[in-house]
């Protein structure tokens, strides 16, 4: 086992290591931490809408869904401002992020990409209609900036919300976006600026610095947009097609499920925060997997997605990566050892809440041999049951965002409203509780003193 260790902690936590330094994947994790708030709030529309109108419905109790209505167009209101609109704050977040970590001026930066994000959408529209238009008709189309030419209706400046402004843009920012801001950065670092008299307050000094790196960066992603538009396409539509659906499809295999769990563990066992390095895979497929359901859940459509981000902290990650919540329950009810137990004591109310850090680093779990396997081996377990769940229909796929900190139980219940997300979850916490008992229990003939508490 120490021999395991050593070649893993030589040749595996250094790429870890290098993978977690990397700044623009940094700021690729941030940009979506940014956008949490307004992920949740829409997720609160979602379940307050569930409650008062998609739930009641069912019933047949109308007259309660028409007295809540005004709740309801409120909920409608907050997810349009939120949820539906991610992919356009998201354009703005990773640029900002983007220049945090190169220390370049942020705030052009995200409008950079912000504007990227637009020009690469498609505006414009035709239709054919059916029957002939009145002249109101005409006039409302024309009034709007609309072209009408018989049964024909033409019109610029058109962006389709439903479909551009949620997850769907998300890899065209990290992509193009990322193009405008790379270019901006560079420029802004090798001073191809223009450089105003000291005299000139700050903020208009900063914003004059940015001109020509922010026309630089746009005009290259422009040219971009114009190429694509010459084959009939749009560079959102030609990554979301090439690029965004095909990962999205890898990541709800199993394998890349589990893959992405067993790295997690393997990193945080060498404490190097697992789930914060390779928080730009997870985020990137899973978020967008995520904010894909919420938006279908929010117009009553199918969800299109089974496995999402929250999946992992509803079934997987129960207190933390490693599901150590149930290591500490293991321990008190199973360890002789008083150190652990101490620990334990402490940590079991942070582990409600999935801080784990005080038993990561306490009991510890970081680089102690006892506990590699049952780390390791317990997520594997308990994601390859919750996605057999899903897989067969047993457990409906989340619909709704619940807070990372939201304790066992209540996060389940507010993220799927299936009662029977409750019993996967309970069902995997016995699994994984079991799994970490034999190795508690040889714990208790090990020296604490021999423990090693890096």
């Amino acid at each position: 086992m120490n021999a395991l260790i050593n070649w893993l902690n030589k040749h595996v936590v250094p790429v870890a290591a290098k993978i977690g330094s990397i700044r623009w994947l940094v700021a690729l994790r941030d940009a979506f931490i940014s956008i949490m708030p307004l992920v949740l709030a829409g997720s609160i529309a979602n379940v307050l809408n569930a409650l008062v109108r998609d739930m009641p419905t069912k019933f047949g109790w109308m007259g309660f869904v028409n007295s809540m209505q005004w709740l309801i167009n409120i909920n409608a209101t907050v997810w349009t401002g939120s949820t539906a609109i991610l992919g356009l704050l998201f354009a703005f977040t990773f640029g900002y992020h983007m220049c945090v970590q190169y220390k370049a001026e942020p705030i052009a930066g995200g409008l950079v990409t912000l504007g990227t994000f637009i020009m690469g959408l498609p505006q414009s529209f035709s239709l054919d209609l059916k029957n002939a238009l009145t002249k109101g008709d005409i006039k409302s189309l024309t009034d709007a900036g609309a072209a009408v030419a018989g049964k024909n209706v033409s019109a610029w400046g058109y962006f389709n919300f439903n479909k551009y402004f949620g997850a769907y843009g998300f890899f065209t920012v990290m992509i193009m976006g990322g193009i405008a801001v790379a270019i901006y950065i560079f420029l802004m670092k090798k001073h191809i600026t223009i450089k105003m008299p000291d005299s000139v307050p700050p903020a208009v000094a900063n914003a004059f610095t940015g001109i020509i790196p922010a026309i630089a960066g746009l005009y290259v992603v422009g040219i971009i947009d114009y190429l694509f538009s010459l084959n009939g396409t749009t560079v959102i539509d030609f990554i979301s097609q090439t690029i965004q659906e095909p990962l999205m499809k890898i990541g709800q295999g199993y394998w890349s499920v589990l893959l992405i769990t067993f790295l997690v563990q393997l990193f945080w066992f060498f404490g190097i925060h697992g789930t914060n390095v390779l928080a730009p895979v997870t985020e990137s497929i899973w978020m967008t997997a995520l904010v894909a359901n919420v938006n279908a859940s929010s117009k009553g459509k199918p969800l299109p997605y089974l496995w999402t981000r929250t999946d992992f902290d509803l079934y997987v990650w129960i207190g933390g990566a490693g599901a150590t919540l149930l290591l500490l329950l293991a321990i008190l009810v199973f360890s002789k050892r008083e150190d652990e137990r101490a620990v334990a004591k402490l940590s079991i109310i942070p582990g409600f809440f999935n801080i784990n850090e005080p038993t990561m680093f306490g009991i510890p779990v970081v680089l102690n041999p006892i506990y590699l396997i049952p780390f390791v081996l317990a997520p594997m377990v308990m994601v390859s049951i919750a996605y057999g769940a899903l897989s067969l229909g047993w457990v409906n796929p989340v619909r709704a965002q619940s807070v990372w900190s939201m304790p066992p139980f209540l996060n389940a219940i507010l993220a799927t409203f299936d009662w029977r997300s409750l019993v996967l979850q309970i069902v995997n916490m016995v699994v994984g509780f079991l799994i970490y008992v034999p190795f508690v229990i040889a714990s208790n003939n090990v020296d604490p003193n021999k423990v090693n508490k890096a």
